[in-house]
């Protein structure tokens, strides 16, 4: 077996192949850029190799820079992970030239089957379903507009080296085509260095469901099951879950037999995904062929019993599989949530800076249930702009679809993460949602379920009377340790009132709190709730029990009472004395400023161009200007009629989150 092997890749799947490695008794070589000095992946390899600035283009993706680590380091195979040079066929070559192991598939497979235009017409050719579409290269926006018409929209603009939702647009109409067109061409050749187009039929309501192969070097080729990937966001996966819980038996057999036999007719080894769409009839179509390791991996681990990062190394090395088509059964469910550096409430554009606070729950491996999170970051670790913004991948596993989708809102529900904008509230909305815990999702889920945006949760009245009683039982606690602090009186608890009002999503709550040695019972005009916790002031996880059922809090303080995250909701609970109650009623509204009449930038990102001059009239939907941030061209447009009278910056500024980019008059 190998000694040495070194991962081409940062963040949390170089974490992940270091912890297989470690496992199988080899050492590790990291990477790692300026931005990455200090990173995770940096601390748990063996030895790490600086290789240049932060951006990708300058390290990550230059091959050259990897093979001197490997000179160095004299490792003896390479992990490339997911993105950067995983699909990259010039280095698998360069590798097999200098007598190095390719942790992946062949050179050949990678040409065949990484290229998304290729591997459309072998598919074809094999006789597998595929979607419509234009499989030559387009040379201009004008040309994929014409072709855009002859396909008919919706189209799908794709790079033809793409992945992870880069370089990736629907188009509804011409002027779309032609955004789309020159935004995706941007966007492959700053991820890719590819920047070659294609375009396909976009099937209106489909479910993405994908088949996890693994082969060897000895032609033995099976097929893992399948994932269900539906739930997306700009063409980027946001929650995975295996099994689908749309397929039946026949239809797994289906797709696993058909993704096997295109895999063997490219001679395919190591981990693989065969991608389809499926539509409401089970109908499934050729998507694409990712040749490597997918984040959403664990969700088949869990579900298998098979590490696919181990089953990767043991193949580069030459074993042959241990295992037949026979062997692989579905035990249990399990769902991934990943967790982004973007804020749901600003249109989830992505979020930069320190991570002030970061406490996953706990990993547990029972036979009730697991909870499994990888990471790449870690408390006090900085979200740089220059990279992906997923920071960690949240799994949980038990025998049912149903505990494991509780076994993740409570991960959730546990998961700290403070200093930066995050979706962990989103997250948490998704796995309550009627649709998804029914498992009747589509493609279409979050843009037809959150249409203007993630704007929090409303939570039920029951609900909210259950967090109502654990803030006032938290208030008393806190008041009890206000009075002792302020030494005023020898009977602490007897100074602290029992007459509270709860204010909380507009609900106004008057309520007793009784004490006693065990815990408190909260009275309400019509119920009696008993609260037990050992939550202490200061403590930004509260785990209360609330009539029986267990509630887990995120607290914060504020004046007069407490921010509380829960669920998916973000709450100012208040809790008032009945006076307080009453004079708070009379307290004006603080109104935000006005700034409807500037473009503010809403990310931390780059200018790549600016669309208009000073003096010009826009329309409503017109673009004004680009920006990019963590590898995404974002075009930032008039939400009104009017005209340009200020431009305060161009293109190739960096731009920190509201600054003010342009003013109208």
């Amino acid at each position: 077996m190998f000694k040495k092997i070194l991962i081409a890749n940062r963040g949390e799947i170089a974490c992940r192949v270091i912890k297989s490695a470690r496992k199988m008794g080899i050492q590790t070589v990291a990477v790692y850029s300026d931005a990455d000095k200090h990173a995770l992946h940096v601390q748990m390899a063996d030895e790490a190799v600086h290789i240049g600035p932060p951006q990708a283009n300058q390290s990550y993706i230059v091959i050259d820079k990897i093979m001197d680590a490997i000179r160095q380091t004299g490792a003896e195979a390479v992990h490339p992970g997911y993105g950067f040079l995983s699909e990259n066929r010039l280095f698998a070559e360069a590798l097999e030239a200098e007598g190095v192991a390719f942790i992946g598939p062949p050179a050949s497979a990678i040409e065949a089957m990484g290229d998304k235009i290729t591997s459309k017409k072998l598919a074809q050719e094999a006789g597998v379903s595929t979607v419509p579409g234009y499989m030559g290269l387009i040379e201009d926006a004008e040309e994929a507009v014409k072709i855009s018409n002859q396909v008919g929209y919706p189209v799908m603009i794709k790079a033809s080296a793409g992945g992870g939702g880069k370089g990736m647009r629907i188009a509804w109409n011409d002027a779309e085509a032609r955004e789309g067109f020159q935004s995706s061409k941007n966007e492959a050749a700053n991820s890719f260095g590819d920047d070659r187009i294609f375009i396909e039929k976009f099937v209106t309501q489909p479910r993405h469901i994908e088949i996890q192969v693994l082969g060897d070097k000895h032609g033995n080729v099976l097929y893992l099951n399948e994932r269900e990937c539906s739930i997306q966001r700009r063409n980027q996966k946001v929650v995975e879950e295996a099994p689908s819980p749309f397929l039946d038996e026949a239809t797994r057999k289906a797709m696993g037999e058909q993704s096997v036999a295109l895999a063997k007719a490219v001679d395919y080894c190591s981990a693989g995904t065969v991608e389809f769409i499926v539509d409401g009839d089970k109908n499934f179509y050729f998507l694409e062929m990712n040749t490597r390791l997918q984040v959403e991996h664990p969700v088949t681990e869990l579900i298998t019993g098979i590490d696919l990062v181990e089953q990767m190394i043991k193949v580069a090395w030459g074993d042959k599989l241990a295992m037949e088509q026979k062997d692989i059964g579905i035990n249990g469910w399990a769902i991934e949530n990943r967790l982004y550096a973007e804020d749901p409430y600003r249109g989830f554009l992505p979020s930069i800076g320190r991570l002030s606070r970061y406490r996953p729950p706990e990993e547990v491996v029972e036979q009730s249930h697991v909870v499994r999170n990888d990471t790449g970051v870690y408390e006090g670790g900085e979200i740089s702009m220059y990279y992906d913004p997923m920071i960690a991948k949240l799994c949980t596993w038990a025998p049912t679809r149903g505990d494991a989708i509780e076994a993740m809102r409570d991960a959730l529900d546990s998961f700290e993460v403070e200093g930066i904008g995050h979706n962990l509230p989103f997250l948490s909305a998704v796995m309550d949602h009627p649709k998804f815990v029914s498992g009747e999702m589509t493609t279409a889920f979050i843009e037809e379920e959150y249409p203007e945006g993630f704007q929090g949760v409303e939570l039920p009245e029951p609900v909210l009377k259950k967090i109502a009683a654990a803030c006032a039982a938290m208030h008393r606690v806190a008041e009890i340790r206000r009075t002792r602090v302020s030494g005023r009186m020898d009977n602490h608890e007897r100074r602290v009132g029992t007459d509270w009002v709860v204010s909380v999503q507009g609900h106004d709550y008057p309520v007793v709190v009784r004490a006693d040695h065990d815990g408190s019972t909260i009275q309400f005009e019509d119920s009696a709730l008993r609260v037990t916790s050992d939550w202490t002031p200061g403590d930004q996880l509260a785990v209360v029990n609330v009539a029986g059922e267990e509630v887990v809090l995120k607290v914060g303080k504020i004046s007069g009472g407490f921010r509380i995250r829960s669920r998916g909701a973000d709450l100012k609970v208040h809790v008032r004395s009945p006076r307080q109650a009453d004079l708070a009623k009379l307290m004006p509204e603080k109104l935000p400023p006005d700034t409807s009449k500037m473009l503010l930038c809403p990310m931390p990102g780059l200018v790549v161009k600016i669309d208009v001059e000073e003096g010009q009239e826009v329309q409503e939907g017109q673009a004004l200007c680009t920006i990019e941030a963590m590898k995404m061209e974002n075009i930032l447009r008039a939400e009104r009629k009017g005209v340009v009278s200020k431009i305060n910056a161009g293109a190739g500024d960096s731009l920190a989150v509201d600054e003010v980019i342009m003013e109208f008059e």
